[in-house]
């Protein structure tokens, strides 16, 4: 199994979530072994996908360098990730990634038009060889070691809407198109309002996100999903998780998870070479992977 990119350049037009103004989001291939690189065309910045630049976790994941950032990435990467593709170059012309329809059904897509191209070196991915766990209070983010894939989300919320919801994706990519991708984000309407007032959430409409007062949803659609909010918290896990720079094999847990949390689950990934192996996918070991990201 080899590394792959996207056969040809592809790109789209999409609201920004903060600022509520058109951002260009345009996809390039990439060599073998180049990973992924973010560039902000405005300024001239090239940021690379690795935890050390993640510069913020609290509404969304920002990457940042030299005081120039690119937020709310964790919905494409998601997409990205899902489809296995290992380099790849994300342009934007703004300080955001656009939003779409708050779920990763526009990137799939997109790299649906854009194809899969296999390129010359052997896929590398990440083997979970220790239980790597981050907990504050009752919530926490976990991976431990299997021979698959497993995403298990739990999240509670004292509303009428939502309460306990739970939901773990035996992942393939296809199971990710048709179980996690049209999931949406999800906010509560005295959130949007506090984060107007701070000149935050501009872009944010029942187009892009599942709104929520007191008692009930706003959308008139609305969801997609029974327990679309939960389904939506492994969408942002999957993505959050594309920062170790590769594919793993291993469980994923999160009781409450939240990008801060998954943020320093990679750092605590990462800190020690004995919590991973990384292994190089050629002959007969490929097979299990091959069919995850057919």
């Amino acid at each position: 199994m080899y590394q792959t990119t996207i056969k040809k350049p592809v790109e789209l037009v999409g609201i920004g979530l903060h600022k509520g103004t058109p951002v260009r989001l345009r996809l390039e291939p990439l060599e073998s072994n180049s990973g992924i690189i973010f560039y902000r065309s405005d300024v001239d910045v090239a940021i690379a996908l690795i935890p050390e630049n993640v510069v913020d976790t609290k509404m969304a994941t920002v990457i940042g360098k030299d005081g120039v950032v690119i937020s709310t990435i964790e919905h494409m990467l998601s997409a990205v990730y899902a489809y296995g593709i290992d380099n790849l170059k994300v342009i934007v012309d703004a300080d955001e990634v656009p939003v779409m329809d708050g779920s990763s059904a526009s990137f799939c897509m997109l790299l649906d038009e854009a194809g899969i191209q296999e390129l010359d070196k052997p896929k590398k991915v990440m083997r979970i060889k220790k239980e790597v766990i981050v907990q504050e209070g009752e919530k926490y983010v976990k991976l431990s070691p299997s021979p698959d894939l497993k995403y298990d989300f739990t999240i509670k919320f004292a509303h009428p809407v939502i309460k306990k919801q739970e939901y773990v994706l035996e992942f393939t990519k296809e199971s990710y198109k048709k179980e996690i991708a049209r999931a949406r984000t999800f906010g509560f309407l005295h959130e949007v309002q506090y984060l107007r007032s701070k000149g935050l959430a501009l872009g944010g409409t029942l187009e892009n996100a599942v709104v929520l007062d007191d008692k009930k949803i706003l959308n008139p659609e609305g969801l997609r999903f029974p327990d679309e909010f939960v389904r939506h918290k492994i969408l942002d896990a999957i993505g959050d998780m594309s920062l170790i720079g590769m594919n793993f094999v291993g469980n994923y847990e999160a009781m409450a998870g939240s990008h801060d949390l998954n943020h320093k689950l990679t750092l605590e990934l990462l800190s020690s070479a004995e919590n991973y192996e990384v292994i190089e996918l050629v002959g007969e070991k490929t097979a299990e992977l091959e069919k995850a990201y057919a």
